[in-house]
């Protein structure tokens, strides 16, 4: 009672704060709020208080419930816990526990399950002046930082202090289930035990009513019948699939990849919806560090080297040793890789947001320095890939690894070509930025997320990929054609123009691999569409390989001269660059990281957040480059027809809006998207007693003469 009554309070409050606000915001006007006035310190102090409180009431449950569960540990005895836990083993126990008393009695078990608003008015339109001083303002700043410092580092050492406290509790109940069933010889417990586990592993063929013989059902009593009646709002998705066990070590670099990369879609998404927000509200701050000219390549490059490259390279660290039949070559490796890509968007986005950057064109405002680091991490992935395809046990390279190692080579190339002095100069610079910029989507991205794609769909499809040809065929024509595409956005410039109709024969070329491959994706999809409805990976993975073929069919069509004039320099490209960025890349991560996360934690997400995280996704991508397109031909029209340039700006007003809807949808999606990563990576699900005693078990009757493996 007392935990409803706190949340309507709060609930409350929360209702109150934001009516004042929004009151407050209409009789004082735009002027209002922003970042540098009284007004908006306090709802940033209040902000923060909240969080805080939020982060006090979830510890005070947190060890609520460890006293709840001493409590109850302490009024059971003992010898009940052991029998209550002898009486839940399973089939699997069972069996071990029968093989280990056969034999004298025991072999060796390796299952190890062990396991982060304003309630006070506006005084007055302008800030006031001791709220204006920047001294006041770096000085509160300062204060406020060691403060969260203290109170973040109290929660993570506290929550830490109770884990250790619940594994110290199973360990103890492990050790005295193993000591309990190590002297377990009465031979009528053996035998029901044994009754116990035929009895679970019976199961039923499916035909014992129905028989094998097709029903004689003339009147289509059985083969029309209709369950309309029966409206499921929410369907139940099916759970992973059990594969063959991966190596820990491995999972946790994976999962530190994929970990790191959610971070960095957060933060690019935040600070790209505060940027979509400035389209519609332009004066909601003046700070410099928050300007639209730096906060827009934090977003651009945050987003593609820090989440998209880290969640394809982690993927690729579990791909490529599982379709070559062997370990990774090197763990270490990839814990370089992962700190030096880590460490480059880290500091480059500090740079940019310093006013440090490239000034060398779009997606390459990182300075050298820093595009070092992560030419750096890729170097030592490739090495690590090569050498773990070296040592395959299988004969054949399966198309992903082809996919992936090439997507490497290339980025390190691109990264080079773009940063090395040599050609920076006049139309030299204007071409490499044309390279750089489509290599690094086509040749890096797309090359890589299409090998990831072509090892989890068949996959989750159980079935083949439809023709291997096929993907050899888009494989090869890719990098024929792809390479040579980059200058269709320098159309009409001064830039040679047998060099633009190259670019442009090359996109209209780009029609063969992007057929085929769709072709192979979606013929695999055949007698198979079925399964979408019963999966919550597949979904995803349908929308990345449709928007693949839209997207890129898209291009194609951008990049001849006419459509190039009416289209260049408008919101168009910025719609079109989501739609391949967000709508094939990032949905095919996230069916790529829906299915191997719960393999290597053994953790499902919650299914009806997953379904919440797609529908917002996909509906706000929807709503953000549906009208940006739509509005962005008119304006390319309007410029034609030689209308003032300050018309087609206020003409796009109520298209950027419907962009700041959509953006702020994607955006929620994602902190839905992290959400669910925390429940799949959370350790602090209990751990199983009963695997832990056997395996407790087992490595005593190891220690002493058994060395046979449990077949």
């Amino acid at each position: 009672m007392k935990q409803h009554w706190l949340k309507r309070i709060l609930l409350t409050a929360a209702v109150l704060m934001v009516s004042i606000y929004c009151a407050q915001a209409q009789v004082k006007g735009k002027a209002f709020f922003s970042l540098d006035s009284a007004a908006g310190l306090l709802t940033c102090c209040l902000i923060l208080l909240a969080v805080i409180l939020q982060l006090a009431l979830y510890m005070k449950y947190r060890l609520q419930s460890v006293f709840r569960f001493r409590k109850v540990r302490r009024q059971q005895s003992s010898h009940e816990s052991i029998t209550g836990h002898v009486s839940q083993l399973n089939r699997h126990q069972l069996g071990v526990l029968l093989q280990l008393k056969q034999r004298t009695k025991i072999n060796m078990l390796v299952l190890v399950a062990l396991g982060c608003s304003l309630s006070s008015q506006a005084q007055d339109l302008k800030p006031t002046k001791l709220m204006n001083q920047t001294g006041i303002l770096i000085t509160i700043i300062l204060i406020l930082i060691p403060v969260l410092v203290g109170i973040a580092l109290m929660i993570f050492k506290l929550r830490r202090v109770i884990d250790n406290y619940r594994r110290k509790v199973y360990r103890e109940d492990a050790g005295q289930l193993a000591a309990y069933l190590e002297n377990l010889h009465d031979s009528e417990m053996l035998d029901e035990l044994s009754q116990r586990k035929t009895a679970l592993d019976y199961s039923l063929n499916h035909e014992e009513l129905a028989g094998t013989q097709a029903a004689d059902d003339h009147k289509g009593l059985l083969s029309e019948v209709s369950n309309e009646n029966s409206i499921n709002f929410i369907t139940r998705k099916k759970a992973s699939a059990a594969r063959p066990p991966v190596d820990p070590a491995l999972g946790k670099l994976v999962c530190w990849f994929l970990g790191t990369a959610t971070f960095w879609l957060l933060f690019g998404t935040t600070v790209g919806e505060y940027v979509g927000i400035k389209f519609i509200s332009p004066d909601v701050d003046h700070v410099s560090w928050l300007s639209f000219g730096r906060l827009r390549p934090v977003h651009t490059n945050a987003v593609f080297w820090g989440w998209a490259s880290l969640a394809m390279l982690g993927l690729g660290y579990y791909v490529v040793p599982r379709v070559s039949n062997t370990s990774i070559a090197s763990l270490k490796k990839g814990w370089y890789t992962l700190i030096l890509v880590n460490a480059a968007v880290v500091s480059g986005s500090i740079c940019l947001m310093a006013g440090i950057n490239n000034a060398g064109g779009e997606y390459r405002e990182y300075i050298w320095p820093v595009m070092a680091l992560f030419a750096g991490g890729l170097c030592i992935t490739l090495v690590n890939f090569l050498q773990t395809i070296a040592r395959r046990t299988s004969r054949e390279i399966y198309i992903s690894n082809w996919y992936i190692v090439s997507a490497v080579i290339f980025a390190i190339v691109i990264v080079l070509v773009a940063y090395l002095p040599f050609w920076q100069d006049g139309l030299g610079e204007t071409i490499i930025q044309g390279y750089y910029m489509h290599q690094g989507v086509g040749m890096w991205f797309m090359l890589f997320m299409l090998g990831v794609t072509y090892y989890f769909l068949p996959q989750q499809l159980n079935r083949p990929i439809y023709s291997y040809s096929l993907g050899i065929l888009a494989f090869w024509s890719q990098i024929i054609f792809y390479t040579v595409i980059g200058t269709h956005h320098f159309v009409f410039s001064s830039i040679p123009w047998w060099l633009q109709t190259v670019a442009i024969v090359g996109s209209a070329g780009m029609l063969i691999p992007v057929t085929s491959g769709s072709t192979n994706f979606f013929m695999t999809f055949r007698k198979e569409w079925h399964k979408l409805a019963s999966s919550y990976t597949l979904p995803f993975f349908l929308v990345g390989l449709v928007f693949y073929f839209t997207g890129s069919m898209q291009g194609t069509a951008e990049a001849f001269r006419y459509t190039n004039l009416i289209w260049h320099f408008t919101d168009f490209t910025v719609a079109h660059s989501h739609i391949t960025m967000y709508g094939i890349i990032t949905f095919l991560l996230w069916a790529a990281i829906y299915t191997v996360v719960p393999r290597l934690t053994g953790k499902e997400p919650p299914q009806v957040a997953v379904g919440i995280h797609f529908w917002m996704a996909l509906i706000g991508l929807l709503f953000y480059t549906v009208p940006l397109m739509y509005g962005a031909t008119y304006r390319g029209i309007m410029w034609q027809s030689g209308k003032p340039f300050i018309d087609s700006v206020v003409f796009m007003a109520p298209y950027w809006l419907w962009r700041a809807i959509g953006g702020s949808l994607m955006w929620t999606a994602h902190l839905v998207f992290a959400y669910n990563m925390y429940k799949m990576l959370q350790a602090s699900a209990a751990p199983d007693i009963k695997d832990a005693a056997l395996k407790k078990l087992s490595e005593q009757y190891l220690n002493g003469s058994i060395s046979f493996p449990i077949q």
